[in-house]
């Protein structure tokens, strides 16, 4: 259900009853969001790089070296066969890595990122109320109700 408003929303999570955009931009220069984003980054970014790589060698050694990746590893079983299915293996490596990392060090780190906000905003501190998805056009639609 898409939720309806007419309230402004040009900030993020406006929508949805979040930060307004002064907030927003006083929380983003706080140095905790700095070295949440920083943390983010720097896991991200060079695996990124290097499942792009990987998959990279693989399409150029499938494209240019056929005879490699022909090669025979164990009875039908060649090469090319071996690194595709490591590209799924690699696929679930890397989300494991990253739920590990998101769990061990960017989860705290946005614990204290949380402790920032505002208070009366909506994300304030670990226990605030956030709007389900549809909820504003329920409500409104509910006091329209009850007003008639």
């Amino acid at each position: 259900m898409v939720c309806v408003t007419t309230e402004d929303s040009s900030g993020p999570g406006s929508a949805g009853g979040g930060l307004d955009n002064a907030a927003y931009v006083q929380l983003s220069e706080s140095p905790e969001f700095e070295r949440l984003r920083r943390a983010f980054r720097r896991f991200v970014f060079p695996m990124t790089l290097a499942f792009l790589v990987w998959y990279l060698l693989y399409v150029v050694l499938s494209a240019y070296a056929r005879g490699f990746m022909g090669t025979k590893v164990v009875g039908h079983i060649n090469v090319a066969l071996v690194f595709g299915l490591l590209q799924f293996v690699s696929t679930f490596l890397i989300a494991w890595l990253y739920e590990r990392h998101a769990r061990n060090r960017l989860e705290p780190l946005a614990e204290l990122v949380r402790a920032e906000v505002p208070a009366g905003t909506a994300g304030a501190g670990a226990g605030a109320a956030v709007d389900e998805p549809g909820t504003h056009a329920k409500n409104e639609k509910d006091e329209k109700e009850g007003r008639e």
